[in-house]
């Protein structure tokens, strides 16, 4: 269901805006397969973690939440349903790249018009500059407060999930035998203008995998994959439809987002767990200054990062950003251990540190 564009007119109107989606309460799509131990006698606890106080619980279930976020579409609705199932609160939330997205959020946040409650990104940088210009309110979820670690800009926003990058096939056109087992199998030319990429100058997932790449596998390889010909997508969901299609054989992919396409629309993919590791960064969790609607913002973070939440992505085929949650199973198959050599780690800060310079010599290779 998409609300009526005049409901938010006037908040949108110095945007392109995009409309903002509401989530069915449907408890998360068929993915999320176990139900939550929810009581509410004495505010919210779940799993028996609390979650609000009474006050704060009582409030928050006569609000909507405005949720801005970076998640991949089909990962975020799942994880939506799935907190409006155990909590009753609705969400309606507005999905885009991270670039487009920080772009229209500073926007809306200088005009004095971000209707957001809660925002979700990738990119260390992005959030930093939300931190810079104002946009978050800090606050420390309860289910992690004294895990510093978890915490960025002295609490101004969280870790919310580590994303993994790896490759995935069309099984129609590439067998499980045939299909490539590393990073580098992805360099040969029979792959040649069926390999499927993002524009890699923008997001975590950018930045981690440029990284990844040029410092593990090859100073060279996007200069080796350009001459392959690959078709570049400006989002993940255009680049997965055109592989499940079978105009690709092979292209880059989040576990997740294959996962939930498999699970949910039976996609002929299947990912691959590389030689050489996946690629994992982190997305992540804020409150706004602005919102209107700050107990279902407490409230969505506080699950968020909850036990039950951090359940939530793993299901989807996330990794949970607690040490407490086991690794995710996505399409039948546990994903390594966070500590195992199959798994690499972006760190937020090197996110500036690498960003800016791996990105020019993607551009550099893809002549863009």
């Amino acid at each position: 269901m998409r609300i009526r564009p005049r409901s938010l007119a006037a908040v949108f109107a110095l945007v392109l805006a995009l409309p903002l989606t509401a989530c069915a309460n449907s408890g998360g799509g068929g993915l999320v397969t176990d139900d939550a131990d929810v009581d509410t006698t004495d505010g919210l606890v779940i799993d028996g973690e609390f979650i609000a106080d009474q006050e704060t619980y009582e409030k928050a279930k006569n609000q909507t939440l405005i949720l801005y976020t970076g998640y991949q579409e089909a990962n975020q609705r799942v994880f939506n349903e799935a907190f409006t199932a155990d909590t009753g609160i609705k969400v309606e939330f507005v999905r885009d790249v991270t670039n487009k997205l920080s772009e229209r959020i500073l926007s809306e946040a200088g005009a004095g018009k971000l209707p957001a409650d809660v925002i979700i990104t990738s990119d260390f940088q992005v959030a930093d500059a939300f931190d810079k210009e104002g946009i978050w309110e800090p606050y420390t979820p309860g289910p992690i407060e004294g895990q510093d670690d978890l915490l960025l800009n002295h609490g101004a926003f969280a870790k919310f999930a580590n994303v993994a990058v790896t490759f995935a096939y069309n099984t129609q056109l590439v067998s499980k035998e045939d299909a490539p087992k590393s990073w580098k199998d992805l360099l040969d030319p029979k792959y040649a203008g069926k390999i499927g990429l993002t524009v890699g100058v923008a997001g975590g997932s950018s930045i981690a995998l440029n990284r990844f790449v040029l410092q593990e596998i090859d100073p060279d390889y996007w200069t080796k994959m350009a001459a392959l010909e690959p078709k570049i997508y400006d989002t993940g969901g255009a680049r997965q439809q055109a592989l499940a299609r079978g105009e690709l054989m092979v292209a880059t992919a989040g576990t997740a987002a294959v996962n939930v396409a498999v699970a949910e629309d039976g996609a002929p993919i299947d990912y691959v767990v590389p030689e050489e590791g996946l690629v994992l960064f982190s997305f992540f969790i804020g409150k706004t200054a602005t919102g209107q609607n700050k107990e279902a913002a407490e409230v969505f973070i506080n699950y968020a990062l909850s036990k039950r939440g951090q359940k939530v992505i793993t299901q989807v085929g996330d990794y949970s950003v607690r040490a407490d949650v086991d690794p995710p199973v996505a399409v039948g198959r546990p994903l390594p251990a966070l500590d195992s050599d199959k798994v690499w780690i972006m760190r937020p800060q090197d996110e500036s540190k690498y960003g800016p310079a791996d990105a020019e010599i993607w551009k550099t290779a893809f002549n863009r």
